[in-house]
């Protein structure tokens, strides 16, 4: 009986141990630093660059049957002659701020370089970040691991996906509608579609908070994209305004511009690309852009002149 009590003693004093002084739980490992984790993704994407290829023969001549797939491989052994990756390799720097990730850290404007591969450029235009696209799509790790997969033609809104995606596909050419063809088993194929890879370090990704275990925390990600088509100046709320004009602040970033964020606490769940009336003053947007026959007009009405208008203007 008192090895019993003893033993209970200990386990209690071992909890108590445990506990943090401030909130009563566990003490937590405060999430890394962007500034610290986005230079280091660097070094770890380009190595990956360096020492890894694609099969870019096949798509320069395609044999019989090829299923345009992007294959990556290591360059060693009898592969040891191939070009890199980092050979045709672009980049883009996209900005990200700590409060984008849901984090207090305070850091603004930390650079991400974004690497992407064009391996056929697509016949159409290119999308926004802010569009909606038609895409098949394979995410994995840079191990090969893949975490996500859609092997047939899905409609993607950009802005609901992860930056470096979203970021990375609008760099990219679609296809036209002209060359969709309807296969038997339901599926399409988009004869001039754009292939290309995508690779993001963890800031313009999941970062620390992964929405799979198979995605380690901190890790980079390569996204092989096929995109057939895309929806231009895409409306996401129908407000008449294209979405990617209601980055206000036009950081490439749709979910931190919410002009009624103050005035309406209803209306403040939805920030404006989502928003069908966005200075909240109970006229619809669209209303505020058009004349009596529906039209839009441009530039958009700013009836008091302040630079400002109307349906961003809760006083007009």
């Amino acid at each position: 009986m008192k090895y019993g009590i003893l033993v209970f003693i200990c386990f209690a004093v071992t909890l108590l141990s445990c506990k943090n002084d401030d909130n009563g739980g566990p003490d937590a490992i405060p999430p890394s630093l962007l500034s610290d984790v986005a230079p280091e993704d660097d070094e770890t994407i380009r190595e990956f660059l360096n020492t890894h290829f694609y099969n870019y023969e096949e798509f320069e001549t395609p044999p019989e049957g090829f299923d345009y797939r992007i294959v990556i491989d290591t360059i060693a052994g009898e592969n040891a002659d191939k070009r890199p990756l980092m050979e045709d390799a672009e980049s883009v720097t996209v900005n990200v701020s700590s409060s984008f990730l849901g984090l207090n850290a305070g850091e603004e404007d930390i650079a991400h370089k974004l690497y992407y591969i064009e391996v056929r450029e697509g016949e159409g235009g290119s999308p926004t970040y802010a569009d909606s696209t038609f895409v098949k799509y394979e995410g994995s790790l840079l191990n090969g691991t893949t975490f996500d997969q859609n092997p047939d033609f899905l409609w993607q809104v950009l802005p609901f996906s992860v930056r470096g995606y979203a970021n990375g596909i609008a760099q990219m050419k679609a296809g036209t509608p002209d060359q969709i063809i309807d296969n038997p088993d339901g599926t399409y194929n988009i004869t001039n579609s754009g292939i290309g890879l995508i690779i993001m370090p963890s800031g313009l990704g999941y970062f620390n908070s992964p929405t799979t275990s198979v995605i380690p925390r901190y890790a980079p990600l390569v996204f092989r994209v096929e995109l057939g088509l895309f929806v231009e100046d895409t409306d996401s709320d129908n407000d008449g305004i294209p979405s990617i004009e209601e980055d206000l602040n036009g950081n490439g970033y749709l979910f931190d511009d919410n002009t009624d964020f103050d005035l309406e606490p209803f209306n403040s769940r939805l920030t404006n690309f989502r928003d069908a009336d966005d200075d909240g003053d109970g006229i619809p947007t669209r209303d505020e852009i058009s004349d009596d026959d529906g039209n839009i007009i441009t530039p958009y009405p700013d009836a008091d002149g302040d630079g400002t208008p109307d349906y961003l203007d809760p006083d007009n």
